[in-house]
């Protein structure tokens, strides 16, 4: 299972994780925040709201409890790399 163990705010809307199984990335939430018209996200536009989370239950919590699974936020730290290319398409990110 798929877990967050360290996050830190990179600049932005980006946060950079490490995950369990000993990769480090950087996932880009800006897409994601402003595409997505629900209130939880509309608090996160303000960057200093998307600056202030902390990890709970192995993935990102904002402190308005919004939180993703560790699954997407894998898939937005690593969409590029061809080798998981399959992984992202059985987890549904890609067609």
């Amino acid at each position: 299972m798929l877990s967050i163990k360290e996050a830190r705010h990179v600049g932005k809307y980006s946060i950079q994780l490490k995950f369990n199984n000993g990769k480090m990335g950087v996932a880009n939430l800006e897409k994601t925040i402003f595409s997505d018209t629900r209130e939880i996200f509309t608090q996160l536009k303000d960057e200093s709201n998307f600056k202030d989370f902390k990890i709970q239950h192995s993935t990102v919590l904002w402190l308005n409890k919004l939180d993703m699974a560790p699954e997407y936020l894998y898939f937005l730290a690593f969409r590029k790399n061809k080798e998981l290319q399959e992984q992202f398409k059985k987890w549904g990110y890609i067609a």
